[in-house]
C-alpha cells in the first residue's frame, strides 16, 4: 500500500509493523527518519545482537538481501533487516522473488534514495500488496517556511513569523540541515518558549540584521541607508556572504515581484499561490511594490544577469565582487 510519512509513524509507534517497507525518493530526510525509529525501537538492545541487521547496497548484494531477510528471528518476534543506501544495490527488481512470498517475522527495511523504481516494474505493485511503498518527494521552497513551523511546534516552541523565513532563506530546503540547526537551538531555549530572530543569531549564527533577505526588504522598502550597511557588511564578510548567491537571492525576490504585478489584482490567495510563497510574507511584497514598479522590477532582473555575468569575468576584468555588489544595489536603488 501507498503510505504517507505521518500514516506510517504513526503505525510504527502504534507497533503495527509491514513485511516490507519500500522507501524511495529524492527527499532522503523522512526515509531516514522511518528507517531510524524502526532501527531503534522494534527491538531492544539485546535483541538487536541477534535479530537485527544494518546492511549498505554497496556491500551486499540482492541474494544477501533476500537471504538475511528470509532468516528466522532468535530472540524476539521479529528479524529486523535494513538496508541502507540501496540506490547503489544492483538488481532491486529481482527483490520481487522475496516480496512474492515474504517472511511474516521479517521487518525488511528499504532505503532507496534519490531515485525512485521504474513504475512499468512488477516489483513496485507486489510490495504494495505486502507492504508499504512510500515516496519520498522533496518539498518546494514555498512549502518550507510551513514545514519550519510545523517542526517548531512539535518540538513544543512557537517562532516569530520572520524567523521561518530568515531559515529558509538562510538554509535553503535540506530539511536535514535544517531540522538539525532548531534541534541544537532547542537544547539552549526554555521548553514552551518563542524563537526569535536574536535567538536564530546567537545560535544558529546567521545575522539578523545583515542577511539576504533583509537586503531584499530594505531594497523594497527604498531604505538606501540600510542597504549600503549591509552591502558595506557583505563585502567585508564575502567569505560567509559570497556574490553568487546574493544574486541568486535578489533574482528569486525579483522574480515574484515580476508575478505579484501579474496577478495583484487576483486577491491574495492567488497571489501568494502564484508566487509560490506563504501568505503571511505577502505583506512585504504588498510594501516592496510601492517602490518597485513593473518596469523597475524589469529593469532590476536586466541587472541581476548583467551583474551575474561579470561576477563570472565576462565584461569585467577589476572590479571585485564587493564593488559589484556595490554597483548593482546602487543601480538597483536609484
Amino acid at each position: 500500500m501507498a503510505a504517507t510519512f505521518e500514516g506510517i509513524m504513526k503505525d510504527l509507534k502504534a507497533g503495527k509493523y509491514a513485511q516490507i517497507y519500500f522507501l524511495q525518493g529524492e527527499e532522503p530526510y523522512f526515509i531516514d527518519k522511518i528507517s531510524s525509529y524502526i532501527e531503534n525501537n522494534v527491538l531492544n538492545e539485546t535483541e538487536k545482537v541477534f535479530d537485527q541487521s544494518v546492511v549498505y547496497g554497496k556491500d551486499v548484494d540482492i541474494r544477501g538481501v533476500i537471504s538475511l531477510a528470509k532468516s528466522y528471528p532468535a530472540m524476539s518476534k521479529h528479524r529486523v533487516v535494513i538496508v541502507k543506501e540501496a540506490q547503489d544495490l544492483k538488481k532491486i527488481e529481482d527483490l520481487i522473488f522475496y516480496a512474492e512470498k515474504p517472511l511474516s517475522s521479517t521487518i525488511l527495511v528499504i532505503c532507496y534514495k534519490y531515485k525512485k523504481l521504474d513504475a512499468r516494474k512488477k516489483i513496485g505493485s507486489v510490495i504494495e500488496k505486502c507492504g508499504v511503498m512510500f515516496t519520498s518527494s522533496k518539498l518546494y521552497e514555498n512549502k518550507i517556511p510551513a514545514w519550519i513551523d510545523s517542526y517548531i511546534k512539535n518540538a513544543g516552541f512557537s517562532c516569530e513569523p520572520k524567523v521561518l523565513t530568515l531559515l529558509t532563506e538562510y538554509l535553503g530546503t535540506d530539511l536535514s540541515k535544517i531540522s538539525n540547526e532548531i534541534d541544537k537551538l532547542a537544547i539552549t531555549l526554555k521548553q514552551g518558549s518563542q524563537i526569535t530572530l536574536d535567538d536564530v543569531q546567537n545560535n544558529i549564527g546567521i545575522s539578523k540584521d545583515y542577511n539576504n533577505f533583509e537586503l531584499q526588504n530594505v531594497i523594497g522598502r527604498g531604505d538606501v541607508e540600510k542597504a549600503a550597511r549591509i552591502v558595506e557588511h557583505f563585502s567585508k564578510n564575502q567569505k560567509d556572504n559570497p556574490l553568487v548567491l546574493t544574486i541568486t537571492s535578489l533574482y528569486g525576490f525579483f522574480a515574484k515581484m515580476l508575478i505579484y504585478w501579474q496577478y495583484k489584482n487576483q486577491g491574495d490567495q492567488k497571489l501568494a499561490a502564484a508566487m509560490g510563497c506563504s501568505p503571511y510574507i505577502l505583506k512585504d511584497y504588498h510594501t516592496a511594490s510601492r517602490k518597485l514598479g513593473l518596469a523597475k522590477v524589469i529593469q532590476s532582473i536586466s541587472l541581476l544577469r548583467e551583474y551575474d555575468l561579470k561576477s563570472k569575468g565576462v565584461g569585467n576584468v577589476s572590479t571585485d565582487a564587493g564593488g559589484l555588489l556595490e554597483e548593482l544595489v546602487f543601480k538597483i536603488m536609484h
